[in-house]
């Protein structure tokens, strides 16, 4: 009886053993998958700020040519656009600011 008890035991210990590895195995196996995701979507995103480097290098030569053009009512109005738009990120960015430092 003593003998059956012993191999029950180590059966148990063993299983237990089997247990932490495919429980070890598994996390291992989420990180790996959690890391490539990441890579993934930095690849993403570094597509996708070349791709708004180009479109902002396109716009900016437009604007040189309209302005060596002498079209001085669309200068204006780019520079109006250009200084709401500043305007406008600076209340935005300083409203987001006072919630999250509290202000």
């Amino acid at each position: 009886m003593s003998d059956a008890y012993a191999r029950e035991e180590q059966n148990n210990a063993l299983l237990a053993s089997l247990s932490q590895k495919t429980s070890a195995l598994k996390h291992i196996t989420l990180d790996i998958y959690d890391n490539a995701r990441n890579q993934s979507t930095l690849d993403n995103t570094n597509e996708v700020f070349s791709s708004m480097s180009t479109n902002i290098r396109g716009s900016a030569g437009r604007l040189t040519r309209m302005a060596r053009q002498g079209d001085k009512v669309a200068v204006l109005k780019i520079a109006g656009v250009i200084i709401v738009g500043g305007l406008l990120i600076w209340w935005v960015g300083g409203w987001i600011l006072g919630l999250l430092l509290g202000r």
